[in-house]
């Protein structure tokens, strides 16, 4: 049972009671130590525990702590070694680790999305829909001793990341330590992952002959954007197949040979836009091997179009979480702080998907802003944790993923949705050109005010 503590805070912040339940549920201490343990390669528990790590990076990233000293600061009696100690281990944690720990999470974490009907119907009925996208950490500051003399930005690493848009969830991640290597070199360890039934969506630069014939060879599908060096034939003349919102959409069947000279028909789609992309495009192709009886040209144009919610979770990480903290300079540190900031937003996820099941999915898209239900569990944080410490969340180590659905849902009726209305911006305006003054730089606003009222 819980105590009135604890009902207070579910009336006055049941947003930060769902996600801070959700949290004990997955990652409390003995079962992420025990993880670790069976998961790292290279990397063993001594004096400094990972699930304490853990806990200090998921601060920095949520914006609970302003940095890793701070929240080390708060926390130096119960974690019980030096600053460096703690700095040393986070700088050696495995891009592996980091991977699997996205893995893990997004594992039990759509138990509960599923629990509580919060998926949305597949774009391409069925098949499982992954968005794929990169993601390059932005530059650090120059802390590293090598880094010292150099004037170019030292970037630490970037990922592919793997979003499912029915869950809302990011649900796989491929760290690289190079910030310098291409995403494309990644692609052989995305092929792995690849399963009968799965339908990639992609932007041009994953656009190879390798990762679309291999995806092929595996029983699954693609829908990506052609890229210029992308080898075809055309097998059939082009037709004319329908008009989308954005285009009049056209088809043709065309041959791909792999390296091992085998031959693939796939299907080449281009829409014929009606205004140009941000980079000047008129015109879009795409190739695709799902079959016709599948999905229409058309509706393939739409599937493609609507990748663009994998890059507003990444907008989400960078607006609303410290997803790169460019304090951390050596590259697996890095890593591991985006990996946890993946995990915050599947965290926050959970909360938009327990208010979706009770007031639609669509009322919730439209409506609740990501921000403020970030900021609101951001400012109850340290008090709640204060008030109700640690062992008073063991509760919900013991709920079943049922009696917990119905726990969150109970909560989410309490909320209101109006503190977390989202404003929707007006188109921009134009800028309008600006008066400059040598011999005045700066200007009196009440003066200039003044004369507006006259």
């Amino acid at each position: 049972m819980l105590n009135t503590v604890f009902e207070q805070f579910i009336k006055e912040s049941p947003v930060s009671v769902i996600s801070r339940s959700a949290m004990e549920r997955i990652f409390n201490p003995e079962q992420l130590d025990q993880w670790f343990d069976s998961t790292a390669k290279e990397q063993y528990t001594k004096d400094l525990l990972f699930s304490s790590v853990f806990d200090i990076m998921s601060q920095v990233v949520c914006k609970n702590r302003p940095s890793v000293n701070a929240a080390y600061q708060a926390s130096k009696d119960q974690i019980g070694v030096s600053i460096t100690s703690l700095y040393n281990k986070i700088n050696g944690i495995e891009p592996h680790t980091s991977a699997e720990l996205v893995r893990y999470a997004a594992q039990e974490i759509s138990q509960i999305i599923e629990g509580l009907g919060g998926t949305k119907a597949s774009p391409l009925p069925g098949f499982r829909v992954k968005l794929l996208d990169g993601n390059c950490i932005e530059k650090t500051h120059h802390r590293i001793k090598e880094l010292r003399t150099l004037a170019a930005g030292p970037l630490p690493g970037k990922s592919l990341v793997v979003y499912d848009p029915c869950l809302c969830l990011p649900v796989d991640v491929f760290p690289c330590e190079d910030g310098h290597s291409q995403e494309r070199s990644l692609l052989s360890d995305v092929l792995e992952t690849v399963t009968l039934g799965d339908a990639w969506v992609a932007d041009r630069n994953f656009c190879t002959l390798e990762f679309t014939t291999g995806i092929a060879s595996k029983d699954a599908f693609f829908v990506i954007r052609e890229h210029k060096k992308y080898s075809w034939k055309t097998l059939g003349k082009e037709k004319h197949i329908g008009d989308i919102e954005t285009g009049k959409v056209f088809e043709q069947p065309i041959c791909v040979i792999d390296s091992s000279a085998k031959e693939h028909t796939f299907r080449r789609i281009r829409v014929q836009l009606i205004s140009e992309t941000r980079d000047g495009d008129s015109e879009i192709a795409i190739i695709t091997n799902v079959p016709e009886k599948g999905a229409s040209a058309t509706t393939i144009a739409d599937v493609y179009r609507g990748r663009w919610t994998i890059e507003t979770a990444f907008q989400y990480l960078a607006d609303y979480l410290n997803s790169e903290i460019n304090a951390l300079g050596y590259p697996r540190a890095a890593l591991f702080g985006f990996c946890v900031s993946l995990i915050a937003y599947m965290v926050i996820a959970t909360v938009r998907g327990a208010l979706a099941s009770i007031h639609g999915a669509e009322k919730i898209d439209e409506e609740v802003s990501g921000y403020y239900i970030a900021d609101e569990i951001s400012a109850t944080f340290r008090g709640m944790m204060i008030a109700l410490p640690e062992n008073e969340w063991h509760y919900f180590r013991t709920l079943s993923v049922a009696e917990y659905v119905n726990f969150i849902q109970d909560l989410a009726r309490q909320i209101k949705l109006s503190a977390y209305r989202k404003h929707k911006r007006g188109p921009k305006k134009a800028m309008l050109k600006r008066k400059h003054m040598k011999q005045s730089p700066h200007v009196s606003t009440a003066r200039i005010i003044a004369k507006r009222k006259k």
